[in-house]
């Protein structure tokens, strides 16, 4: 297993390689160093001396991939891009554009997006699977049908308007929980209240279905068929056999939350006032922060390659066939 860990590390270099020169292309081909040094220094009259000053001390006067002045290997090496990309890889973030340490902003504003995150990722995968199965259980009936229409339904509303209206309603109207804000502690479970309820309900009805139709799969299998034949009960069969075959693909799924679950959601922090990653990263995007920019895009692939890793060690767990080699 070692080696097999070891491998895929190897493997992901490259990856991480080509996120971030993507990551920097698709940045420059919208700003120019000039434009980001006019807004970052925020002044009308803006002189060429202050914006050439402020890319000298952060290292935008370098060419972006290639350097024609330098000769040799330098050429490649004396690049904003292999510069930036060696202090990614080392996980120095540096300093963003506007003087902050980009490294101590993710650690304090990782548990805010984490108090959000990681209780609506629980909640709804336990309620989602739960639905399922229940469906499963009475599939075919009334009850099985009546749910896959709500599911659509939800499905089919935009994220928006349960954050919108759940502020209206639980905030404005009824005035259970703030509209907006954030506090560490147990204080702040008032703040994340709303936000969880939403996101978990958002999530329900694409949650459901895709984990009814996993189930659904496994169902007919022989296995089942064998499991009924030798007197079990249809609960019995569901929780004992068809949810832990299901779990495979439930694995590779939850893959997909893991960064989210440190990066934060953007839209729910932003309507909240929560100051997460999340909020972090689309304050930098409209102030043409870079370095942050960067920086988040490169720990996102990070944890999402992790996120990788660990689902295939844990196939090993629910799956004795599985092997990794």
């Amino acid at each position: 297993m070692l080696a097999y860990i070891i491998r895929r590390i190897l493997y992901a270099i490259p990856i991480l390689i080509g996120v971030n020169l993507i990551t920097f292309m698709l940045f420059f081909m919208v700003n120019s160093p000039d434009d980001m040094a006019r807004v970052q220094l925020g002044a009308k009259q803006v002189t060429p001396e202050l914006i050439q000053s402020w890319k000298e001390q952060r290292g935008y006067d370098k060419p972006l991939f290639v350097n024609t002045k330098a000769e040799g290997l330098s050429q490649m090496s004396d690049t904003l891009f292999v510069q930036e990309s060696l202090k990614l890889f080392s996980f120095d973030f540096g300093f963003s554009d506007s003087n902050r340490d980009i490294g101590s902003d993710i650690k304090e504003r990782m548990m805010p997006s984490l108090s959000i995150a990681l209780p609506t990722f629980v909640i709804a995968l336990i309620t989602n699977i739960s639905l399922a199965l229940l469906l499963v259980l009475f599939r075919g009936s009334m009850l099985d049908t009546s749910m896959m229409i709500i599911a659509v339904m939800i499905m089919s509303v935009s994220g928006l308007f349960y954050i919108i209206a759940g502020q209206v309603l639980f905030s404005k109207i009824w005035h259970w929980v703030p509209i907006s804000g954030y506090e560490s502690g147990w204080d702040g479970i008032k703040f994340i209240l709303l936000p969880v309820m939403i996101g978990v309900f958002s999530g329900i009805g694409s949650g459901v279905r895709w984990y009814r139709s996993i189930f659904l799969e496994q169902i007919n299998q022989d296995y089942v068929r064998t499991a009924r034949a030798k007197g079990l009960s249809e609960i019995k069969v569901l929780f004992g056999h068809v949810l832990r075959n299901g779990m495979l693909p439930i694995l590779t799924g939850v893959v997909v939350i893991i960064p989210s679950l440190f990066m934060g959601s953007l839209i729910m922090e932003s309507f909240f006032g929560i100051p997460g990653l999340g909020s972090y990263t689309i304050d930098a995007i409209n102030s043409q922060d870079f370095a942050i920019v960067k920086a988040m895009v490169f720990l996102g692939s990070v944890l999402y390659i992790l996120g990788l890793i660990l689902t295939d060690i844990s196939y090993t767990l629910f799956d004795p066939r599985v092997k990794l080699s």
